[in-house]
């Protein structure tokens, strides 16, 4: 086949070395070499020339850049499984199928998750940094006392794939697992995790010991944990988030826990990503991480591995394996 036979790849970000090597291999691939991000003019010079475009989770690919589009943009394969900033509904609309990499960043996104539970009320990286700054003065019976977290009750807002995993972990831990989401999971999961089915989100929210976003960002689920609702935690409640940042109001998270109104949060994701509350930044009852959850050489090249069949399959003339249906947001 002649380069001119492969399709156009344009690609937004720089990706694992692995995967562009294959990708340029397979077809006509334009890389984003010095990985800036890349401007609302530049997205439009790509969906005017590309037959296939790769951006990332942080690509607003909206409908001002879909208009724009040439007649050979036919794909969006996204390198990430949240499609949010995508307007898929004027991409289908364009006859452009869209595409996302679902499953491969599961088992690393519950990691953190867990490490987020254990970190903050064990407050790990309050602890971490007094010894760094030399303040530690030897061990005494009442200093940097945290919570246990075995026994407590841990709600999850969002069952799908990467919620139930965070209950796998957290059950080998000695948690309660309670969730809520749109549909009961199969009684048997349930079973097997010993999970408590809420179907009001209000009435879990308020008799749990921590809180674990895992549900996608979607219109429905922006502000899911609104102001109103972060009110109905006890005071000695924590909640960690490694979703994504719009589910929840941060500012009235952050006034709540400045106010003594949470016991803290875990945060890897923030509503105005890459800005951060300060009033977040300066607690030492939050921990904050910079979006780093599924940050795993194997999840990265793993998510390649999805984006490269994707376009292939797609190229071949077959329907993708991972294509975004409208229903499943």
């Amino acid at each position: 086949m002649s380069t001119s036979d492969k399709p156009l790849v344009i690609v937004t970000r720089k990706l694992p070395d692995l995967i562009e090597t294959r990708m340029c291999e397979l077809f006509n691939t334009e890389l984003n070499l010095d990985d800036h991000e890349m401007s609302p003019a530049e997205l439009v010079d790509a969906v005017k020339r590309a037959d296939v475009l790769v951006p990332t989770v942080t690509d607003r690919i909206n409908s001002r850049i879909l208009s724009q589009a040439g007649d050979k943009l036919r794909l969006i394969a996204n390198f990430g499984t949240g499609v949010d900033k995508i307007d898929v509904q004027t991409a289908l609309q364009r006859g452009i199928t869209v595409t996302n990499t679902p499953g491969v960043l599961t088992e690393d996104t519950a990691d953190m998750t867990m490490a987020l539970i254990l970190a903050v009320p064990r407050r790990l990286v309050e602890g971490a940094r007094t010894l760094q700054e030399g303040q530690f003065q030897g061990w005494t019976p009442t200093w940097m006392l945290g919570r246990r977290i075995s026994g407590k009750r841990l709600g999850i807002v969002g069952m799908g794939r990467i919620g139930q995993a965070v209950a796998r972990r957290a059950k080998a831990f000695g948690l309660q697992i309670h969730y809520h989401n749109r549909h009961r999971i199969h009684a048997s999961i349930e079973s097997e995790l010993e999970a408590t089915y809420w179907e009001s989100l209000d009435q879990m929210l308020a008799r749990m010991d921590i809180i674990s976003v895992n549900c996608p960002h979607t219109p429905a689920t922006f502000h899911l944990l609104s102001a109103r609702r972060l009110q109905l935690l006890q005071p000695h409640a924590y909640v960690v988030n490694t979703s994504r940042g719009e589910v929840i109001d941060e500012n009235a998270l952050a006034r709540m826990i400045e106010a003594g109104d949470l016991a803290g949060a875990g945060l890897d994701v923030f509503e105005h990503e890459p800005a951060v509350n300060p009033k977040l930044m300066n607690s030492d009852r939050v921990v904050l991480l910079p979006h780093m959850s599924s940050a795993t050489i194997e999840g990265r090249v793993d998510m390649g591995e999805k984006v490269i069949i994707n376009i292939k399959t797609f190229a071949d003339g077959h329907k993708p394996p991972d294509r975004v249906i409208p229903s499943m947001l």
